[in-house]
């Protein structure tokens, strides 16, 4: 697969804060990153995964500046988000956070996009408000698979209240480079295709959030969070809201995923009622930042797809 990426300025897609106000909740502060796209391009949100950032959507957003006029949020406590005043860091809460900024700024229906905890959050808008959602592009989302594995099990400590904390703190204490070093070879399939831009740019963000007094318990309480939803049945679980979408889905997961395994896929494709799965060979855990044109070019298709049905439905 081609790793060839588009070079980026020093600062991409500057972040600008925007408050949001929510009924019966105290108000929130949320840190976007905007790539104005071309005269006539769709509006489209992206939400990132677990200890992620906006910078993960980047890549993916100046490929698509023709199509798509993007936003990517920093969910609460992460990135350039101040933490919640209700210390809310549930599936919920983040998943109502990106409903209000939807609505917020006037622009939805959106190509909605998620990965890994950005996939749940952004299932979770899609089947609770789906007047909000024109299309839903997965990648890697964390959708409940308790099958055992090394890094889901970590993953699993890490939402613990014993566990969380401790392996929350002990990440914390490790250098800058060392922290980068072992999250590339956790989510790439192959972190020699990082650029030194994009190294740099995590480094520098990780000695950042190092000074942040909530950084940890962002971190360890989004895990809980998601870990709650995981083991959550009924009707307001994961895979039964999965069930709930009508916007047309993408899913894409990569094939040598630590994280996420690429086995759930048929599972997927089974709940997502207007579902295309696609499996990437030698791809981990965030396809859009290690081979952002291939997932560009599936894009691209799943948006031709979802016009030519609008198109189909207006001539009926």
């Amino acid at each position: 697969m081609s790793t060839q990426r588009p070079v980026l300025p020093a600062d991409p897609w500057p972040a600008e804060p925007v408050r949001l106000s929510l009924p019966g909740r105290p108000p929130l502060e949320l840190s976007v990153r905007a790539a104005p796209g071309e005269a006539g391009a769709e509006p489209a949100l992206m939400v990132h995964g677990l200890g992620g950032s906006a910078l993960n959507w980047t890549d993916l957003m100046a490929l698509l500046t023709d199509r798509l006029s993007s936003r990517a949020v920093d969910l609460p406590g992460f990135g350039l988000s101040p933490p919640p005043l209700d210390h809310d860091y549930s599936l919920g809460g983040h998943a109502r956070a990106v409903a209000r900024l939807i609505e917020v700024e006037g622009r939805g229906p959106v190509h909605l996009f998620g990965n890994s905890l950005g996939g749940a959050v952004a299932t979770t808008v899609a089947a609770y408000r789906p007047e909000l959602v024109r299309t839903l592009t997965l990648i890697s989302p964390a959708l409940p698979d308790l099958r055992p594995g090394r890094w889901r099990t970590e993953v699993a400590l890490l939402a613990t209240p014993v566990f969380g904390p401790l392996l929350s703190r002990r990440l914390m204490a490790l250098s800058p480079e060392q922290r980068v070093a072992g999250l590339l070879e956790l989510v790439y399939a192959d972190p020699s295709a990082v650029t030194e831009q994009q190294r740099a740019l995590a480094e520098a963000e990780v000695r950042r959030r190092a000074e942040l007094p909530y950084a940890v318990d962002a971190l360890a309480s989004s895990a809980r969070g998601l870990l709650q939803d995981f083991l959550r049945t009924g009707s307001g679980g994961l895979w039964r809201l999965a069930t709930r979408v009508t916007a047309p889905t993408l899913l894409l997961y990569g094939r040598k995923d630590r994280l996420v395994s690429h086995l759930v896929a048929p599972k997927a494709k089974a709940a997502f009622p207007n579902a295309t799965v696609v499996v990437l060979p030698d791809t981990g855990h965030v396809g859009q930042m290690e081979h952002p044109l291939v997932v560009e070019r599936f894009v691209r298709k799943h948006l031709d797809s979802a016009r030519s049905r609008d198109d189909r439905g207006a001539d009926a």
